[in-house]
């Protein structure tokens, strides 16, 4: 077995172990309950802190993933992905340092990426949640199995993603020109008014022709037996809206972070991460939705940096252009995006 086989294992289980931690498996089943704005902050910090401390273990401990053990394997690995890294020495243990000081600033550039990319998944999820008439108590038991649906889709996703670009270069071009398109599109449509029509919804109308759908809603449950007979409740209907709307987002979210690095076991655990806090994250930004109205108008900008990163890699890269580099221009966006809502707030509309 691998040295990528056995770390990646290893990661699945760690997630899966926090996600049940979660869940409440070890503390009896929770009851349903609505996430108010204090929890929501201190969930957050909790995924925050574990995404920093991985940052932390890649810095010290980045070569583990791979199994790296000497220069040749090193050399052959940033080769594969196309770090960019320059060895200045032959001492391994000094090349080490350097890969694992890039590996984790990939990393954490990525998370971020993704990060501040699933907020306006966020926008589009509260939108579902209303137009369903989804009680708020409920919110979190669907994002949960929601979440872990992602993982999969995620993983098929990226590992894909990551051979064909090995084996045909040309598609970033391709993930570039998506992305620019889909900045400036968010960019032109960022004071639409959006709105959800369950009844016209693709899955909606899926589900309905193709399951068998109960009327109404029935507590917690995606699964009810009436009369001898199983169905499918209108709650399931929205997880798998949920579901996706997050492969939907996935398109954007996932070839922005290739823009960042080619290894994807980097992009599968940045994505793990914002994914898993997207929840908390969801009921923190639920509370203070209108607050960063300028922050749309920042992820445009930001999609469309990383379009145009991926059209001019080559020439980036021959001009010194570092990882660092991308990480300082990602901050700098959605800092001054924040910053501009609140020092100029939303003007409220008279009624």
């Amino acid at each position: 077995m691998s040295a990528e086989v056995i770390f990646f294992s290893g990661f699945i289980l760690f997630i899966l172990l926090i996600l049940l931690v979660d869940l409440g498996v070890f503390n009896g089943r929770k009851k349903s309950h609505i996430i108010g704005f204090k929890e929501a902050i201190i969930w957050t910090s909790v995924w925050v802190a574990f995404a920093m401390a991985f940052y932390v273990f890649i810095q010290t401990n980045g070569n583990l993933i791979h199994g790296i053990e000497n220069n040749a394997q090193l050399h052959e690995i940033s080769k594969k992905y196309e770090h960019p890294i320059k060895f200045a020495t032959a001492n391994f243990d000094e090349n080490i340092k350097i890969y694992n000081k890039n590996l984790s600033l990939e990393f954490i550039t990525g998370y971020l990426i993704e990060y501040a990319l699933s907020v306006d998944n966020v926008f589009v999820m509260v939108l579902l949640f209303l137009g369903f008439n989804v009680q708020q108590k409920y919110y979190h038991r669907v994002l949960f199995w929601g979440i872990l649906g992602a993982l999969i889709m995620r993983f098929v996703f990226i590992f894909l993603s990551s051979a064909l670009i090995q084996q045909f270069s040309w598609i970033l071009y391709v993930f570039g020109g998506l992305l620019i398109f889909t900045g400036v599109k968010m960019f032109l449509n960022r004071n639409e008014d959006e709105k959800v029509e369950p009844q016209n919804h693709p899955i909606v109308k899926f589900a309905s022709k193709h399951f068998p759908v109960f009327p109404k809603y029935v507590g917690y449950h995606f699964l009810i037996k009436k009369n001898g007979k199983r169905f499918f409740t209108p709650l399931f209907v929205v997880l798998l809206v949920i579901e996706f709307t997050d492969l939907i987002f996935a398109v954007d979210s996932v070839p922005a972070i290739f823009s960042v690095t080619k290894d994807p076991y980097i992009v599968f655990f940045s994505n793990i991460f914002a994914i898993i806090g997207l929840r908390s994250l969801f009921f923190l930004v639920m509370n203070i939705i209108n607050i960063f109205h300028y922050l749309k108008i920042g992820l445009s900008i930001l999609l469309t940096f990383i379009g145009l990163k991926m059209l001019f890699h080559i020439w980036l890269k021959s001009i010194g252009f570092t990882t660092a580099h991308s990480l300082y221009i990602i901050l700098f966006i959605l800092t001054v995006s924040i910053l501009a809502s609140l020092i100029f707030p939303k003007k409220e509309v008279a009624t």
